[in-house]
């Protein structure tokens, strides 16, 4: 069926919707990315922290908490309303930050990660979205939140070693627990109305069997857990790599992650308007997945020098940014209306176990086995995610996809 013009344009609410969003994302996630060039770093200066598998922990113990808790929000919220729920995972994500900011040892800041991790608001900010903008535009709103979560990243690899060297570890978790309470404020002052619980649940509810074990979901559930899996695992190795083999300093790490970054931007954006404009969203997803492991695989055969490091985080990023707007909005299409809360909150329960999981995992395997187990234990989980996409239906496109 062909789009009206009516169809391809945003109103000014659905744009004012995607802009509130993607900031209180942007602020959420700045603190959080503020801690991943430094921490394996400053973790060494803690009593503790000379064990790389309690690091490790520590970057991903965020994840555990986050993967009980994110379908608990969603349901929720799909019956209590989404903006209550998002304050109530602001304030707690806030009092882990503050709680970090004053951990004594290794052990204190991975309790505080923990309780970062049961602010689980992202699987609601994501249900709000689809709420709140037509299904014809929810991909462009959810690469306006990827692409905010790419320019803090992107801002983070660039003022966190300064920002480490003047304020401390322990200044960028308040920071971080700040920032969270800024977002509150936006979400309140700069959202347009929400919908009620009872307006979004008026058609027919479906059983959470039906979430659960809807194939495709399954399949969308097991990619963002490899995805989030690989992205963990690598910065508990790269930001040592830049160090110990490719000799690079610490504070001058934002020379390679920030150009790596920006570029990103300058293919993701042509690949998601193709994804779209053409209907060819399954193709661009597959290359994405290929190009993920692309880049592990750059990591494992050349990765010993900085540039070498900065063509796989190149890589790295093209592919993650341009999986990160797709994946959710091909969720909240595949989900039932009255169901989309708890469907994106298993799909960021799934997500968040990656995040977990691809620090501890990466942490023992750096451990015991080296910077190229990582590499190679993250190219065989992406040939799984490719193998599983291959099958993946869902309704309203071509190219061998369900209609």
């Amino acid at each position: 069926m062909s789009l009206t013009a009516v169809d391809l344009m945003m109103t000014r609410d659905e744009k004012r919707a995607g802009a509130v969003l993607a900031s209180i994302f942007a602020l959420r996630m700045l603190g959080l990315f503020l801690i991943l060039p430094v921490f394996s770093i400053y973790a060494t200066t803690l009593p503790g922290g000379e064990d790389i598998f309690l690091v490790g922990l520590a970057l991903g113990a965020y994840g555990l908490t986050q993967a009980f808790l994110h379908i608990p929000f969603g349901f929720a919220s799909d019956r209590l309303g989404r903006k209550p729920v998002i304050t109530a995972g602001l304030l707690i994500f806030a009092a882990g930050s503050f709680l970090a900011a004053a951990a004594p040892d290794i052990h204190w800041v991975i309790a505080g990660r923990v309780v970062q991790g049961a602010g689980a608001v992202s699987a609601v900010v994501m249900a709000l979205a689809a709420d709140l903008v037509r299904e014809t535009h929810r991909t462009k709103v959810m690469a306006m939140i990827g692409a905010s979560i790419g320019l803090v990243f992107a801002l983070s690899l660039m003022v966190a070693p300064p920002l480490y060297a003047a304020i401390g570890m322990e200044g960028i978790f308040t920071l971080t627990g700040l920032l969270a309470l800024g977002a509150i404020v936006l979400l309140f002052k700069g959202m347009p109305d929400v919908p009620t619980a009872t307006q979004r649940v008026a058609v027919q509810r479906v059983p959470f069997s039906v979430v659960l074990g809807d194939n495709s979901l399954l399949r969308m559930n097991f990619g963002v857990l490899v995805l989030h899996m690989m992205q963990t695992a690598l910065w508990v190795v790269v930001p040592l790599a830049l160090v110990k083999t490719a000799n690079f300093p610490a504070a001058s790490h934002w020379k390679i992650y920030l150009p790596a970054v920006l570029a990103s931007f300058i293919f993701m954006v042509p690949a998601l308007l193709f994804a779209e404009r053409r209907q060819q969203i399954k193709p661009v997803l597959l290359a994405a997945i290929l190009l993920m492991i692309a880049s592990q695989a750059v990591f494992w055969w050349i990765g010993h020098d900085a540039l070498s490091i900065g063509v796989g985080l190149l890589l790295f990023f093209v592919a993650f940014n341009i999986l990160e707007a797709l994946q959710p909005s091909l969720v909240s299409r595949m989900a039932p209306a009255s169901a989309r809360g708890a469907a994106m909150g298993v799909y960021n329960t799934t997500q968040s176990m990656g995040l977990f999981l691809g620090g501890a995992l990466g942490g023992l395997l750096l451990k015991y086995v080296g910077s190229n187990g990582v590499y190679g234990f993250s190219m065989v989980m992406g040939t799984l995610w490719f193998l599983s996409t291959i099958g993946l239906s869902f309704k309203g496109e071509k190219n061998g996809i369900t209609q």
